[in-house]
């Protein structure tokens, strides 16, 4: 195993910075969080490669910024696998990329089985990458020697596995609509937070009352303040289940509170006054949540359709055949071909003339790439003519 060097310093981090400027061709860049252990998302651990350079292993949290090496590279392709999971750690510290390559994405739109980088490199390399450490705590210090032969090795061979996918997309004629895919994870907007962030504690939705909602939200708050000041996942000081069992036990006393067998977790003991206070503001509160969030563009969940909506049921049924038609014949999985989500948006409300120009310009005005909109929109509109189509009277009374 080589003896893998964490670079900790400013020193070291200009030094290299220089190293990587002077390699050549695209860097292949790849971060290591601690989610599940830490409440923030930042990098613990980011990892570059590039030819003619090495494998270099940055300590971020220590470093600080890495914008000189955002400078060093602005020009070049960058390289990752999964983009959309790291961009918002890497753009953290300043490394914010201007092209990207996604070798996870280019496997999905070659219709690879399997796109974990793993999987994809033993295909196209044939080398074995293990992945025991993926969803290891990455914020420990000082890091193992596997931990870091595994990070060096996720990136080392990334250029090349980025030059095995650019020719199959060059030979499936897919080149173009990678790019476009690349582009648009870059421009995809940070959602914006929810403005009641507690309802998505796992299981609240099983609540009954405002006033056990309420104690659920003053749970969640107080463990999210805990958790924040520590920089532990919530879920590892007291878990949702435990959450939701208070919320729906409503104790009265603390020592009920105390004595309640389903309430958990490292933290429900050590920090009971805490939990309490949150207990009984949520049942003396007068700011009583709504049982039910107004969502401004939720849909009804597609199985309740045929009863609520009819007509866009069948519109949604004959589209999903299409586009699975369509799927098929170009070997791009649907959800990439079209998100299951705009489909069901432009079958819902679909143009007032259905024709495929009013069904592309409906399916552009929601946020699809120009080549899904000439990939579907035909499709679509056929599909939602023939659902349209009452039924021949000559031939039910035929039969």
């Amino acid at each position: 195993m080589t003896d893998r060097h964490v670079i900790e310093t400013r020193e070291e981090y200009l030094a290299a910075v220089d190293s990587i400027s002077a390699g050549t061709g695209p860097i292949a860049i790849d971060a290591e969080r601690a989610s599940g252990f830490r409440y923030s998302q930042r990098a613990y651990l980011i990892q570059v490669f590039r030819r003619d350079a090495g494998v270099f292993l940055f300590d971020p949290p220590a470093i600080g910024a890495m914008t000189e090496l955002d400078d060093a590279v602005a020009d070049v392709e960058w390289v990752l696998h999964a983009a959309s999971q790291d961009l918002a750690c890497l753009r953290e510290v300043g490394l914010d990329p201007a092209v990207i390559f996604d070798t996870e994405l280019a496997a999905r739109l070659l219709g690879l089985p399997r796109v974990g980088l793993g999987t994809v490199v033993e295909e196209l390399l044939g080398i074995h990458l293990a992945k025991e450490h993926s969803a290891a705590d990455w914020s420990t210090r000082p890091l193992p020697a596997s931990w870091l032969e595994y990070a060096a090795l996720d990136v080392e061979l990334l250029v090349d596995l980025r030059d095995a996918l650019a020719v199959m997309l060059d030979d499936s004629d897919k080149r173009g609509i990678a790019g476009e895919e690349f582009q648009a994870t870059l421009d995809r907007e940070v959602k914006a937070v929810r403005a009641d962030p507690w309802r998505r504690l796992s299981g609240v939705h099983a609540l009954r009352g405002q006033r056990s909602l309420a104690v659920a939200r003053e749970l969640w708050l107080a463990r999210d303040a805990l958790a924040q000041e520590r920089d532990i996942a919530p879920g590892r000081l007291v878990p949702d289940a435990s959450l939701v069992a208070v919320a729906r036990a409503m104790p009265t006393t603390k020592r009920a509170l105390a004595d309640l067998r389903e309430f958990t977790g490292r933290a429900s003991r050590s920090e009971l006054e805490r939990w309490w206070q949150a207990v009984e503001t949520g049942l003396t509160t007068t700011d009583l949540p709504v049982m039910k969030q107004a969502g401004d563009n939720t849909l009804p969940p597609p199985r309740a359709w045929s009863d609520r909506n009819p007509e866009a049921d069948a519109r949604l049924k004959g589209a999903r055949a299409a586009v699975a038609v369509i799927s098929e014949e170009r070997s791009i999985p649907m959800e990439n071909l079209l998100t299951p989500d705009l489909l069901r948006r432009v079958a819902w409300t679909p143009p007032a003339l259905i024709d495929a120009a009013s069904v592309a310009d409906e399916l552009t005005r929601l946020g699809a790439r120009p080549w899904q909109v000439a990939a579907t929109s035909q499709a679509i509109a056929d599909a939602f003519v023939d659902a349209g189509q009452e039924p021949d009277q000559s031939t039910e009374a035929l039969s």
